[in-house]
């Protein structure tokens, strides 16, 4: 990690000089202050969620943003282009008084970035302001530290004549909760230190730009691994120790490998987890349509919905004697469709989304034993793990928010207790004048609880979330004022009403 800093350091020197740039040109300023009221045990869920992390369940909460940027678009002249940001906010009721919400430094050359530093990464393939949100790489927890390379916009792959165009990154960074998490569990229960993380995507684009119908297929993997993890016991606490060396970053990066607790039957190292993505568009002059579908995978079972089941235990070893697989329905899935409407201002964007994660590939999973030479993997249990800390950032979910956060969780665990349900999600959004910006999400949700841990009956709610928000350039050039209204209404996360006011600044 210095060395990667040292680098970008030497970079941006060496180069400032070369093109006589001026770094302190074109900076954009912004301070934000907002704050939340509401009734009820939490503050509504549409208020929270998808938010990078920049809000609090508290009934009341506010904070005090400030952010100094530079993008690199303003550097669009140039063939070397540099950005950077630093974004800090002080808060009432968060997990933090305190906090870096981002703080980075972009370095663009012809298509490719390099960023090195905690930033807010945008979902892909979805729209950001309506989406409920994405299954792996999600809008709902607090970026983490790490060193980014991206190829952020779609390249012709030569010799296609623009058929087909590729575009994604590959990160390595690690986690910022370790206090977080001694402070929820109260060192009471199972928590981690010191996670690391490895993310990689690639989206394929097939059809030109410029034609009405294309579509995009992605992959996105990611893989924590490296904690210290540890472990609640009868007697305390037992420390397990992951490896952190190159052969655990390989294995992050690749697969394989197995972790400490494994046993006779090796897993994967670490927390991998992902998502197959697809997206159809067609673009006229009017509209633009989309449909897609994110498919999300903890396993094999999921990933491929095919295994390989034809063992047997001979000399105390299990060989392959048959030819037999089982196969995997696809169930849990994640569709939606959206509208861009380009001509009419009340109305401009339009999502429908419908989420089912009740399947998880059935609801036993037992490993090959001298007794039992069947595998039966199922009871994926979406976001959690044995020995990382799930899919989670600071008790936030990292992918899609309508599984419940550990956030959420009154008995210090710092674990999804709820990953099986079917939703049923919209937004709307528009701009009916000039300056009047205005967004609408509603969700319904019937939740499950786990395989593990099932409620004794399905938990229904209702959740809604309507803003607004008015530049007003008259009365001050740069200011904006917003006002949220959210309530909740069910037994999920109980019956909530509030509102948000965030005035802003822009210079």
């Amino acid at each position: 990690m210095k060395l990667a800093i040292l680098t970008l350091l030497l970079t941006i020197t060496s180069n400032t000089f070369a093109q006589s740039l001026d770094l302190g040109e074109d900076v954009s300023y912004t301070v934000e202050m907002s704050g939340t009221l509401s009734d009820g045990q939490h503050a509504p869920f549409w208020l929270t969620a998808n938010r990078y992390g920049l809000s609090s369940i508290e009934r009341n909460s506010g904070y005090l943003r400030g952010v100094v940027y530079r993008s690199t678009e303003v550097d669009s002249t140039r063939q070397w282009k540099y950005g950077y940001c630093a974004d800090l906010y002080v808060a009432h009721n968060h997990t933090r008084d305190l906090f870096i919400q981002q703080l980075y430094a972009d370095i663009k050359w012809k298509r490719g970035t390099l960023t090195i530093g905690q930033k807010q990464q945008p979902m892909e393939l979805k729209n950001n302001e309506l989406s409920s949100g994405s299954q792996t790489y999600g809008i709902n927890a607090r970026p983490f530290p790490q060193v980014r390379l991206a190829l952020p916009d779609y390249w012709e792959i030569p010799y296609t004549k623009g058929f087909l165009s590729f575009k994604g990154h590959i990160s390595w960074g690690f986690f910022t909760d370790n206090m977080f998490h001694q402070s929820f569990t109260k060192r009471m229960e199972t928590y981690d230190q010191n996670v690391l993380m490895l993310t990689r995507a690639g989206y394929l684009r097939l059809g030109k730009q410029q034609k009405p119908f294309n579509a995009e297929l992605g992959l996105e993997l990611a893989s924590q691994y490296g904690s210290s993890h540890f472990e609640r016991t009868q007697n305390g606490f037992k420390k397990i120790r992951n490896s952190r060396d190159l052969s655990a970053l390989w294995h992050a990066l690749v697969g394989g490998g197995s972790d400490s607790t494994d046993g006779n039957i090796k897993n994967n190292e670490g927390n991998m987890l992902g998502s197959w993505v697809v997206r159809l568009n067609y673009d006229t002059k009017a509209v633009r349509y989309g449909v897609y579908a994110d498919h999300f995978f903890e396993d094999h079972s999921a990933m491929f919905h095919i295994n390989y089941d034809g063992y047997a235990y001979e000399n105390d070893q299990m060989v392959r004697k048959k030819n037999r697989y089982l196969m995997y329905p696809l169930k849990d899935i994640m569709l939606g469709a959206d509208v861009h409407l380009k001509q009419f201002p009340w109305l401009t964007d339009a999502v429908v989304e419908y989420l089912y994660t009740r399947y998880q590939s059935g609801p036993v999973y037992n490993d090959r034993n001298p007794y039992v030479t069947t595998q039966i993997a199922g009871n994926d249990n979406y976001y959690n793990n044995g020995v990382q800390p799930g899919w989670q950032h600071w008790g936030q979910t990292l992918g899609n928010p309508l599984y419940l956060s550990p956030i959420y969780n009154t008995d210090n665990k710092l674990e999804f207790q709820c990953n099986r349900f079917v939703a049923w999600h919209i937004g709307i959004a528009g701009q009916p004048i000039e300056k009047l910006h205005y967004r609408l999400r509603a969700t319904w949700e019937e939740a499950l609880g786990t395989y593990d841990h099932p409620y004794a009956n399905p938990k229904r709610t209702i959740s809604l979330g309507l803003e607004a928000n008015y530049r007003c350039d008259a009365l001050y050039k740069g200011l904006s004022i917003g006002g949220a209204f959210g309530l909740d209404r069910g037994e999920l996360i109980g019956d909530n009403t509030g509102g948000t006011i965030t005035i802003r600044l822009e210079r």
